[in-house]
């Protein structure tokens, strides 16, 4: 099998794998094993092994002294420092950028994302397109990460954003009939634009100090939805993992 083949068939496993821990199937410190991760998605025992350890680098799944990969336990906390370190990361990014002057091109790019997304907006709460905004949303995330030229601090904040609470799109479509999370993301433009300027301007401090509050917007999103009753546990990628996490006995 060439390495692309291979590739996709561990990416395959990935997705299947993290969809059925963060719908709560699976239980905290719950074990997958090679051979039930290989079964489960359709696949030999070698991408299923390499398909649990990228889940272990994420942080849906610890190894064990043994070598067991077992589901981790997550509470609100976990997300709440997920989203925090995105925010230092992203605002480390941006404050390198404006002080050592930020990747015309990727700067350029950024800037036509923000239009999309101003135009994704539509004329407020009523005209917003979720799916259109929330696809664009992500890739300008993903753009900021590689505005300071810095492949040290790039890597490890896409490796954050990888995170399905700490991502920018973290938020299924479902949950956008609630008014106060819609308006926030009239805010959150607002917000994008600023991070922009500041960059464009050099000034670091305030770029980001920004991307810190931004950051901090979307926990309050969380905060607002993920414990305003039980559907948001049913419908949002990682809630019932979490629920199940902050209800679980300590040993």
């Amino acid at each position: 099998m060439s390495d692309s083949g291979k590739k996709q068939l561990v990416e395959h496993a990935k997705r299947a794998l993290r969809g059925r821990i963060l719908s709560g199937e699976f239980k905290p410190d719950e074990h997958i094993s090679e051979t039930a991760a290989a079964e489960m998605t359709g696949i030999s025992r070698t991408p299923a092994r390499e398909a649990l350890s990228h889940l272990v680098e994420e942080g849906l799944l610890t190894r064990t002294p043994s070598g067991r990969c077992t589901v981790r336990p997550l509470t609100r906390n976990d997300v709440m420092d997920a989203i925090e370190l995105r925010g230092v990361l992203e605002g480390t990014v941006l404050r390198l950028a404006a002080e050592r002057g930020p990747d015309a091109e990727v700067l350029a790019r950024c800037d036509r994302i923000l239009a999309r997304i101003d135009d994704a907006l539509g004329d407020g709460e009523a005209g917003l397109d979720f799916e259109r905004y929330a696809r664009l949303n992500d890739r300008f995330h993903r753009q900021l990460a590689l505005v300071s030229g810095s492949e040290t601090i790039q890597r490890e904040l896409l490796r954050v954003i990888a995170l399905p609470f700490a991502s920018p799109g973290a938020f299924p479509a479902q949950l956008f009939d609630r008014p106060r999370v819609r308006r926030s993301f009239l805010r959150a433009q607002e917000q994008h634009h600023a991070i922009l300027a500041a960059v464009r301007n050099g000034e670091g401090t305030r770029a980001e100090a920004l991307a810190r509050e931004h950051s901090r917007l979307a926990w309050d999103d969380y905060r607002n939805v993920m414990y305003s009753g039980p559907s948001a546990t049913e419908i949002a990628p990682g809630f019932a993992m979490i629920d199940a996490g902050e209800n679980t006995p300590a040993v």
